[in-house]
């Protein structure tokens, strides 16, 4: 999830560029030739950044970029007071960076929902952040859901669940990585 501030200074031409370039380099629109682009090759995806702050977005977006960051989690409640749908297995995401422009286009391959205190050492490792260790990765969500949450209201206890969405990049890949392929031309 993103905050609202990200949100809004997000840079709709360039997210649009972006789009598409990567449905085409992502494989997206494989059979459009044949069948047309279909409700996946013509609808932009959401776009959004990690985190709650520019410099957050702009290092978790280097981490999906490296292959680091396979991983995300949410409390539940977040996504309940907002309104929001949970992800679901093969949704399409443009990750952007702290400044609203786009880095990265993420598949969905998988969602849990899991109680905050049977959060495991691998979703941990794959979030990528801090020293991808669960004792890091439960004090950072401890510092920054638990407040969060007391403003909604709620408290962060071991029974929160816990959304995790794990994700595969699409684009740019390692090959598309060069000059003429960044976020900025795409």
């Amino acid at each position: 999830m993103t905050d609202d501030a990200a949100a809004d200074s997000t840079h709709p031409d360039e997210v649009l560029r972006f789009w598409e370039v990567a449905r085409v380099r992502a494989g997206v629109m494989r059979v459009a030739a044949v069948t047309g682009p279909g409700v996946a090759g013509s609808l932009v995806p959401p776009s959004w950044a990690f985190g709650d702050d520019p410099a957050l977005a702009d290092a978790a977006l280097g981490l999906v970029l490296d292959g680091t960051k396979t991983a995300t989690s949410t409390a539940l409640p977040e996504f309940e007071h907002a309104d929001e749908p949970l992800p679901v297995r093969g949704d399409l995401s443009i990750v952007t960076d702290g400044a609203g422009r786009p880095g990265a286009l993420i598949r969905t391959t998988r969602v849990e929902t899991v109680p905050f205190g049977e959060v495991g050492e691998d979703v941990a490792a794959a979030e990528g952040e801090g020293d991808r260790t669960l004792a890091s990765w439960r004090a950072e969500r401890e510092g920054s859901w638990g407040p969060v949450l007391a403003a909604l209201g709620a408290e962060l206890t071991d029974a929160t669940p816990v959304v995790v969405e794990r994700f595969e990049l699409l684009f740019p890949r390692p090959g598309d990585r060069g000059p003429s392929a960044g976020p900025s031309e795409a």
